[in-house]
């Protein structure tokens, strides 16, 4: 990949040499006929005309010449870096040209070179000798950009502050504003004196780029108004979960399409077409799926809410505009911001809208499975403090909380030691935040109106295919102001962690056939199943993301182990641990059974079924393949069944509806023996594994949701006698 990239800058400097070389072979005799008696130009207008263009020649001409033969003499240890380093500095040449000429292409080379040097880094390796070198190059360049807008000539207003320092970028990013209710899209802009929202303009017959601004905050005047994570923030228009699946299901489809296009050496117009569709799902998934609120105020108490999904962006945002706003002064005219939205287009380093649909063909999917993850424990707290970590992980462009660490109290070197197992969907990213409890409601009155817990530091590791292949754990550190937290990982791909084992064992629970363990403890429900729903019922139908938030892993085997035992204390056990591990505990349960409880048999019929379009044939079809299951698993599922529907009554406190439960649960349930697991489709029509995964996946919870939004079951009276008086509950 670092040739493919370098060999397209060979080409591209090539053809930009080839240029320049055209303009020069007028110079000389031009120049000549200036001395004369009748000069076709004056040597003033010849030194206008050429101004600089022989230095950017030998400029150019040195840097190919010396990338040509690095080149054609590949290594994988080969470097480039010096070249480029020496290059950039000498790209100041080109601000004078651009002043005076006014012509764009020597400092769209610089833009040019930038995204050269981006590409590049992405396909080194940190342990390269040649990262540093391409690191350090890539920071001047990107430096030079942000001050060509400053570099113009006086006549067109220099661009900067009162004190004299150059405006710069910090930040850039996008970003779904509130307005008015509906979501827009925005390019938001941080510079070192004030915050930009911009609008990126349609493209119309081939104009370049360019961005209108909507509104700006000089730093001065700008202050948070922070919305605690329980407390609905008025007027956000919240899409459906059963709608962003839909999305994500059509998404998937696509993909497969693509692929499937691709295969078959179809025409490049079928494809551009579906590349189309997909970043048209792509962009609305990115556009409806974040509902967490961040807003700011101007000095006025005009206020303006983002949607974003992580509180990690939040924060990152929050601390970047602080750290500004005690060094920052501020000047702005209203013909310098027409310049410095104009300017956007430039000094922009996120190019392009976070979808997969931007990502070159080679770049990593992500990773599909199951990642484990330890938390060891965190130094450098400088107070006692209440704390405890949440981990993230990225899924279809957005981040979801997965985990939550039990609060270590009053402690400045807590030692969590808690073990969670996280499901990845096309991840390549982990990130762990630090929070600070606050039980005192008092204390968390700020300045800014926080009413939060505090975060106390974040940070991220990506999750690296290649070294996460061997299954070993790998223990890490992250820093993040100061605090270090400790962390093991072990990743699991799904061939593995998902594939159910055939029952070898007679004793225990786990592992084996339901109707063994109910024939054997004399009940239509196994025991575990019954003391688990009673336990959450007892005192987690209020806990917030039950079921969906991980348990620690520990005490998830520590309950298993007493099951698989019939250890007496197993209710003591039960009463002293966090609820989630109680429910990780009884997915546990239904993920390591032989077969799963709706059956390797009609697992087909009941994904066929829910495809139906027609209502009454689908509702006659879905009760009849219900009922059709063995007595042991049809009696367990109703009896789940009306425990998640009690689940989602709270879900204005739980925050589980029955889409969320049915998006936990499905796969657990419905998930069939390995041999048996496919996709009702056209066996002409190969579709990639990843994509086949998740559309069979979102079939399963679809079989789900149908049951738990039906209000009644109606079943023969044999069956709902024995339903309603055979079990013991």
């Amino acid at each position: 990949m670092r040739k493919w990239v370098l060999s397209g800058i060979l080409a591209s400097e090539e053809t930009y040499l080839s240029h320049l070389e055209a303009l020069l072979l007028p110079m000389k005799p031009l120049k000549a006929a200036a001395t004369t008696s009748q000069p076709v130009l004056t040597s003033q207008q010849i030194e206008t005309i050429f101004f600089k263009v022989p230095e950017l020649y030998e400029i150019h001409k040195e840097f190919y010449d010396g990338l040509f033969p690095r080149v054609q003499q590949w290594s994988h240890q080969q470097r480039v870096g010096d070249l480029f380093q020496k290059l950039v500095p000498l790209f100041y040449v080109s601000i004078a040209f651009f002043s005076t000429a006014l012509l764009y292409k020597p400092v769209d080379r610089v833009t040019r070179s930038t995204l050269v040097l981006h590409d590049l880094l992405k396909h080194t390796p940190v342990s390269h000798p040649d990262h540093p070198l391409l690191q350090d190059a890539l920071r001047i360049s990107q430096n030079f950009l942000s001050s060509i807008n400053e570099e113009i000539t006086p006549r067109r207003q220099s661009m900067t502050v009162k004190k004299g320092e150059h405006r710069q970028l910090l930040k850039d990013s996008f970003m779904v504003e509130l307005v008015e209710g509906a979501r827009k899209l925005r390019h938001v802009f941080l510079f070192t004196d004030l915050f930009l929202c911009a609008k990126l303009k349609k493209q119309i017959g081939g104009k370049s780029q360019q961005y209108d601004c909507k509104w700006y905050i000089p730093l001065t005047d700008l202050s948070f108004q922070m919305v605690d994570e329980s407390e609905a923030v008025p007027n956000i228009p919240l899409v459906p979960d059963e709608e962003l699946d839909a999305m994500k299901i059509k998404i998937s489809q696509i993909k497969n399409d693509i692929q499937r296009e691709k295969r078959a050496n179809k025409g490049s117009k079928v494809i551009e077409r579906l590349k189309k569709k997909l970043s048209e799902q792509e962009s609305l998934l990115l556009l409806m799926s974040p509902n967490m609120a961040f807003r700011v105020h101007n000095r006025n108490g005009k206020s303006y809410t983002f949607l974003i999904s992580s509180d990690y962006e939040r924060a990152e945002w929050r601390e970047n505009i602080r750290e500004q706003q005690k060094k920052c002064d501020f000047s702005l005219t209203s013909v310098e911001l027409q310049m410095l939205t104009n300017s956007c287009v430039k000094l922009q380093t996120v190019h392009n809208i976070p979808l997969t649909i931007n990502k070159e063909d080679d770049e990593s999917p992500g990773l599909y499975g199951f990642l484990n993850v330890i938390v060891h424990s965190a130094t450098g707290f400088k107070q006692s403090s209440n704390l405890y970590c949440t981990l993230e992980v990225d899924s279809f462009g957005y981040f979801v909380n997965k985990a939550k660490t039990r609060v270590y109290r009053d402690t400045t070197e807590p030692n969590w030691n808690e073990e969670f197992e996280i499901e990845l969907e096309g991840s390549q990213t982990l990130r762990i935040l630090c929070y600070e409890k606050c039980y005192n409601k008092m204390k968390l009155t700020k300045e800014d109106g926080e009413s939060t817990d505090r975060i106390m530091g974040k940070g991220q590791i990506q999750l690296d295919p290649q070294a996460l292949q061997d299954k070993d754990w790998q223990r890490t550190v992250i820093s993040m102001n100061g605090v270090e937290v400790k962390l093991s990982v072990k990743f699991t791909s799904r061939e593995f962690s998902l594939k159910r084992m055939p029952s070898r064992k007679q004793t225990g629970v786990f592992g084996v056939k339901i109707a063994i363990v109910t024939k054997r403890e004399r009940s239509k429900v196994p025991y575990i199943v019954r003391q688990c729903v009673e336990e959450i019922e007892r005192r987690g139908m209020e806990e917030v993301g039950i079921y969906r938030v991980s348990g620690v892993a520990t005490d998830i085997q520590a309950l298993k182990a007493a099951f698989d035992v019939n250890n007496k204390d197993v209710s003591v056990m039960m009463s002293e641990m966090d609820v989630n591990a109680i429910a990780g505990t009884l997915k546990l349960y239904f993920r390591e059974l032989p077969e799963p409880l709706f059956t390797d048999e009609l697992y087909p019929n009941f994904a066929e079924g829910i495809a139906l379009s027609d209502p009454v044939a689908k509702e006659s079809c879905m009760l009849n393949l219900l009922l059709s299951l063995p007595e042991p698993n049809l009696v367990t599922f109703l009896f789940l069944l009306d425990h998640l529907k009690r689940v989602a009554e709270r879900e204005s406190i739980n925050k589980m509806s029955l889409h969320n439960l049915a998006t936990v649960f499905g796969p657990t349930l419905l998930r069939p023996s390995e041999k048996d697991s496919k996709i009702p489709a056209n066996p002409t029509q190969p579709i990639t594994m990843t994509d086949s995964w998740s559309l069979e996946v979102m079939s399963q919870v679809q079989v789900l949701l149908y049951f738990l939004q039906l209000e009644t079951i109606p079943t023969p009276d044999s069956k709902r006698q024995s339903i309603l008086f055979s079990t013991e509950v």
